[in-house]
């Protein structure tokens, strides 16, 4: 039971996948510091998951897709999702993940009512975050990068939440001691925050957003990226003592 999985649920958007690759690259680079060699299914297309025995861990990436559509290669996603948490597999829901993790786990997904979270924004740390393995070394606030229309409404009722700010009340969560969601990216470089206003800036604009201001706001993010080198090294540790 050693391999690291990368579930891929999303493409980027094309612009961006030229320059900079897609959810699965920008997250195995991060999972590659950290000393793994990750193994990336594509469940959106249908590559079947893996065994529960085979996996030391899943990281679920980012989606452009909605959970609320309940797709069905997002459906059996759930189903899996139950069973790895069923079986105390490490789990992190990044973003889409974030939200289909806490959906198997019982919670509500829904649009948020406030529209678009998107550049960098700050994130707060909860209290529950003290004692806890990935977020205790960061500091209590924190920039993060983030694009997303929708949101947990409602966490599940066996998860901690660990992170929030003014918009989004639950940016981080733990269910028990090794499933974790993240509604912010982890995995973003600046450049890829910025690539991602750009594609969208009509739509935003639109929306009453100043573009300008979102681009000249953007800046690097090692807090928010520790968190999935944290996660990283604590399943290795965990591999080893087993």
């Amino acid at each position: 039971m050693t391999k690291l999985y990368i579930i891929k649920v999303g493409t980027t958007f094309a612009a961006t996948a030229r320059q900079y690759g897609d959810f699965d690259n920008w997250t195995g680079a991060v999972l590659r510091e950290a000393g793994w060699d990750p193994v990336v299914v594509d469940a959106e297309h249908g590559e079947p998951l893996p065994a529960i025995k085979t996996c030391a861990a899943a990281v679920i990436t980012g989606s452009h897709s909605m959970v609320t559509d309940n797709l069905p290669w997002s459906v059996r996603l759930e189903g899996w999702l139950q069973s790895l948490l069923a079986a105390n597999t490490p789990i992190l829901g990044i973003c889409y993940g974030h939200q289909v993790l806490a959906k198997a786990a019982g919670g509500q997904v829904d649009n948020h009512p406030g529209g678009i979270e998107i550049g960098t924004v700050g994130i707060n740390l909860q209290p529950a975050c003290d004692d806890d393995p990935l977020f205790q070394s960061l500091p209590p606030a924190f920039p993060a990068q983030v694009t997303h229309r929708q949101t947990v409404m409602t966490l599940p009722e066996n998860a901690t939440r660990l992170a929030a700010n003014a918009f989004e009340p639950n940016h981080a969560y733990r269910i028990g001691g090794w499933a974790y969601g993240v509604q912010f990216h982890p995995e973003y470089t600046a450049s890829i925050m910025r690539s991602y206003i750009e594609q969208q800036r009509e739509r935003l604009e639109a929306e009453g957003l100043d573009v300008s201001a979102l681009l000249a706001s953007v800046t690097e993010t090692p807090a928010a990226t520790q968190v999935l080198k944290n996660f990283a090294h604590r399943v290795a540790a965990r591999v080893a003592g087993s």
